[in-house]
């Protein structure tokens, strides 16, 4: 089953706007604006809630709250960062159909000074780089079919106390003389 959209937050709705439409190529398909619950129907804060279309239906949602009697003004978007983890653990990743979608994009991020990883992880190839809100988003492109023994191996890793542990992917890394770093 596909999923209807993600939602993050942001700090600063213009630097991600920017981003979700030049860096990653999605379109703004609609805005909501409303009081936020906790200010109720009367009170001064509110929330707007902007949808872009990744693709085939699917959208990326982005809160954009201003409520600062009930909600904090300040806070790290970042969802990883903000948990204490690596930036890699939380992410977002959105499909490209082909390897040439994929180096078009690649491009297109590289065009826009962002700094990309792109790792080819035997089954897919990905490229990642970070939103204005430090948010790691990926493109993936799925490059073979999983077999019957995929699944098998697959549950065979799952159930194990500990899995088999692999080497780990090794990353090629394109960073822009100008690149902005999160």
């Amino acid at each position: 089953m596909a999923f209807h959209h993600v939602a993050i937050t942001t700090l600063d709705l213009e630097a991600t706007h920017a981003f979700y439409t030049e860096a990653m190529g999605f379109e703004l398909v609609t805005v909501e604006a409303a009081p936020t619950p906790e200010s109720g129907e009367d009170g001064d804060g509110w929330a707007r809630h902007v949808f872009y279309d990744t693709g085939g239906g699917q959208c990326l949602a982005v809160w954009d709250l201003h409520d600062p009697e009930h909600l904090p003004t300040e806070f790290d978007p970042s969802i990883s960062r903000a948990l204490g983890l690596p930036p890699w653990t939380n992410h977002i990743a959105f499909d490209a159909p082909t390897l040439e979608v994929l180096e078009a994009n690649k491009q297109r991020w590289i065009a826009r000074s962002l700094a990309v990883v792109e790792i080819d992880h035997g089954w897919c190839t990905s490229i990642y780089a970070e939103d204005p809100n430090g948010i790691t988003v990926e493109f993936c492109c799925t490059t073979r079919a999983f077999t019957d023994a995929d699944h098998a191996r697959a549950r065979e890793q799952l159930a194990a106390g500990k899995p088999e542990l692999h080497a780990p992917p090794v990353p090629s890394f394109f960073i822009p003389d100008s690149a902005t770093t999160g």
